[in-house]
C-alpha cells in the first residue's frame, strides 16, 4: 500500500494514476485546499484530511498496511511564502514532521518527497547539480530545505526529489511554478499576457506525466536510498520563449504587459538531471510536444 499526500493535486493525481495503472494499491490523503476531487482516480482510497493533524493522519497508518509514502502535499507559492512565512512553515515543515515521525513509528520502507529547485537560490553555476550550495532566497525554498534536513536526520530511508518547473494537464493557473498554465489560460480566454520582469528569466520545464513515470520507476529501486536527486528536463527556456511557443501553437498574438519583478524570484534556474538518468532510463517529453498535449487535454475538458 502506498500513501500519496496531495494525491488530488496537479502532480499527485498523475502519480496516483501511474501507480494504479501499474497495479499498486494507493491511498490519497488530501484536504482539497488546492486539489480537486475530480482528479482522484476512482480506484484510489481517498481520505479528506489535513496532514498537519497528526492524530487523524495516524488513523491511516493504524487502519492500512502502508509500506511507502510519496509526500507531495505542500504550500508551493514563493509569493505567498514571502507574505505569510508562518503559514508556509506550518504547511511545509510541520506536516512533513508528522509524516517523518509516523514513518519511523510504523516502519515505512521508504519516504519519497517532492522538494524544489528553490532550495538552491540564485545559482552560482548552471546547470545546477545536487552538490550546489543550498541558499534559498525565499521562505518557500527555506521551508523545503528545512524539511529536507529533518528527513536526513531521521534515519529513515528516503529519496528527496528537487523538481524544476512542472507543467501539464490539471495544473491550476496560479502561482509562480504555474506559468505555463497561467499563459494557457490567457491564450484560451484571449486575455492580455502579464510577464513579471523583462521575460528573459529562464527556467527548465518538465512534463507532469514524466514526473509520474519517474517516481513509479524509482519507488522500488533498491539502489536509490537516502538520495537527493534533481528532476528536470535540463533544457533552459526563457519566459519570452515560452510565450512565443504558445503563440505559435495557438496561432494567437496577444498583447504582453511587462510588470515589476516579484520579490523572491530568481533570474535563472536550470537543473542538471544527469544523476537521475544514471538511475533510470526514460525518454523525457520535449517542451513543444508537452505544450501541445496539454492544450489538447484542456480543450477536451
Amino acid at each position: 500500500m502506498i500513501l500519496v499526500t496531495g494525491g488530488a493535486g496537479f502532480i499527485g493525481s498523475h502519480i496516483v494514476d501511474e501507480l494504479i495503472n501499474n497495479s499498486y494499491n494507493v491511498i490519497v490523503a488530501d484536504n482539497l485546499s488546492t486539489g480537486r476531487i475530480e482528479n482522484i482516480n476512482n480506484s484510489a482510497i481517498f481520505y479528506n484530511i489535513d496532514i498537519k493533524d497528526k492524530t487523524r493522519l495516524e488513523t491511516l497508518f493504524i487502519n492500512n498496511k502502508i509500506k511507502y509514502i510519496i509526500h507531495l502535499a505542500a504550500q508551493a507559492s514563493v509569493g505567498y511564502s514571502m507574505k505569510y512565512p508562518i503559514c508556509d512553515a506550518n504547511e511545509n515543515i510541520i506536516s512533513s514532521l508528522n509524516l517523518i515521525e509516523l514513518a519511523k513509528k510504523y516502519n515505512i520502507k521508504k519516504l519519497i518527497v517532492s522538494s524544489t529547485a528553490a532550495v538552491y537560490g540564485e545559482p552560482q553555476y548552471l546547470p545546477i547539480d545536487e552538490n550546489h550550495n543550498a541558499n534559498p532566497s525565499s521562505y518557500y525554498g527555506l521551508s523545503k530545505l528545512t524539511m529536507e534536513k529533518y528527513i536526513k536526520l531521521s534515519n529513515i530511508d528516503y529519496i528527496i526529489f528537487r523538481f524544476s518547473n512542472v507543467y501539464g494537464p490539471r495544473q491550476i493557473p496560479e502561482g509562480e511554478a504555474g506559468v505555463v498554465s497561467i499563459f494557457m489560460d490567457y491564450f484560451i480566454n484571449n486575455n492580455e499576457i502579464n510577464i513579471f520582469g523583462d521575460g528573459n528569466q529562464t527556467r527548465d520545464f518538465i512534463y507532469v506525466k514524466d514526473i509520474a513515470k519517474i517516481l513509479f520507476l524509482c519507488i522500488k529501486n533498491d539502489n536509490m536510498t537516502k538520495e537527493i536527486i534533481n528532476i528536470s528536463s535540463n533544457v533552459s527556456i526563457s519566459i519570452n520563449e515560452l510565450y512565443e511557443k504558445l503563440k505559435h501553437i495557438t496561432k494567437k498574438d496577444l498583447k504582453v504587459n511587462y510588470l515589476e519583478e516579484r520579490r523572491g524570484d530568481i533570474k535563472h534556474s536550470l537543473l542538471n538531471n544527469s544523476k537521475l538518468l544514471n538511475y533510470i532510463d526514460i525518454k523525457l517529453t520535449n517542451i513543444n510536444a508537452g505544450l501541445e498535449k496539454t492544450i489538447e487535454e484542456i480543450k477536451c475538458r
